[in-house]
């Protein structure tokens, strides 16, 4: 699939220390042209809250993450809307294995567990959901990381604590 195909580009380049990887733009954020754009939406909050961020970005700020070493992704790239609006067949696993393979950033952090359960189940055959935190595969030397979702939806899975133990290995990284 090519960028043109997207609705925003990853922003990603080689050697990244982290990147974040969610199911795909939300309506607003797709509106937004932005990351995780919807008001209310705790990403950014919680980027600096745990100290990935200096300050509080701004959505439209997120391309200012590459010179903090954070990239941003979706696996699928192509959609917009809640995970129960997402067709599987947009899910492109094979294409984020590429980027991942490319660019080699040193974890890979799924920001909700369905982004990382159908990675997990496409490229290693795992059946059951994920628990929150680092996971046992790999990609090449990239860490793999799942992270409760910052999306108003998932309010009642919200926990800060698995955000603050990757800050941890991103230090330790």
């Amino acid at each position: 699939m090519t960028d043109a195909a997207y609705i925003i580009p990853d922003l990603l380049q080689p050697d990244l220390r982290l990147v974040f990887c969610g199911s795909a733009l939300g309506a607003a954020s797709a509106q937004a042209k932005a990351y995780y754009a919807k008001p209310g939406n705790k990403f950014w909050p919680t980027l600096h809250a745990v100290g990935l961020t200096p300050r509080l970005f701004a959505p439209h700020e997120y391309p200012l993450l590459l010179k903090l070493g954070i990239g941003l992704t979706d696996i699928n790239k192509t959609q917009s809307g809640n995970d129960d609006a997402l067709a599987p067949e947009h899910d492109d696993v094979a294409g984020l294995v590429a980027k991942i393979e490319r660019y080699q950033p040193g974890i890979l952090a799924f920001t909700a567990k369905r982004p990382a359960q159908v990675f997990l189940r496409g490229s290693f055959g795992l059946k059951a959901p994920p628990a929150y935190g680092l996971q046992p595969q790999r990609i090449g030397s990239t860490h793999l990381f799942v992270l409760p979702s910052t999306s108003g939806s998932g309010v009642r899975y919200w926990d800060i604590a698995p955000w603050q133990a990757l800050k941890t290995l991103v230090d330790e990284s």
